[in-house]
């Protein structure tokens, strides 16, 4: 929202661990806004001009970890420097104030639904790929995993390169 007043907003249902996470990945996003090589210089102040409101509606599904630091991270970043994040892509990891990417639980099952939607290429935090070469063949096949250390790894996979 174009605003005088700027920050985050969070509705939904997010317990405390999500809320943290959200907090970071806003947090995060607009440091490296000011020296990130692919941010229009006109854009580096767009959380110092805009408030950020995040909703993470109910569903069937508890949301309560840090897992979806990196996309919640991915997304912010997209809407500040206006480029796409690339389709039938996944993510899960959690993110640092310094944008290190922390591992997760849940690799096995976080695969299986992805397959499960179409989704043919994800990102894992490198310190679960130990986890995903353990997966039997029938659920690694057809999958495309990346796995990333920081941040700036998600980016150069998600964001599609557009010329301005």
């Amino acid at each position: 929202m174009s605003n005088k007043e700027s920050g985050l907003k969070l509705t939904g249902q997010l317990g405390d661990v999500m809320k943290e996470s959200a907090e970071i990945a806003y947090s995060y996003v607009r440091s490296h806004l000011s020296t990130d090589k692919n941010c229009p210089e006109e854009r580096k102040d767009y959380f110092d001009k805009n408030k950020i409101h995040l909703h993470v509606p109910e569903g069937a599904t508890p949301k309560d970890g840090p897992s979806a630091g990196i996309t919640m991270a991915l997304a912010l970043y997209s809407l500040a420097i206006d480029k796409p994040v690339r389709k039938e892509l996944a993510m899960t990891g959690e993110l640092t104030l310094t944008g290190k990417v922390l591992p997760i639980g849940g690799v096995r099952e976080k695969t299986i639904a992805a397959r499960r939607v179409g989704i043919k290429e994800l990102i894992f935090p490198k310190d679960n790929k130990k986890d995903f070469d353990k997966l039997p063949d029938y659920i690694r096949e057809g999958i495309k995993a990346h796995f990333v250390n920081y941040f700036e790894d998600v980016i150069d996979i998600a964001i599609k390169k557009i010329s301005y």
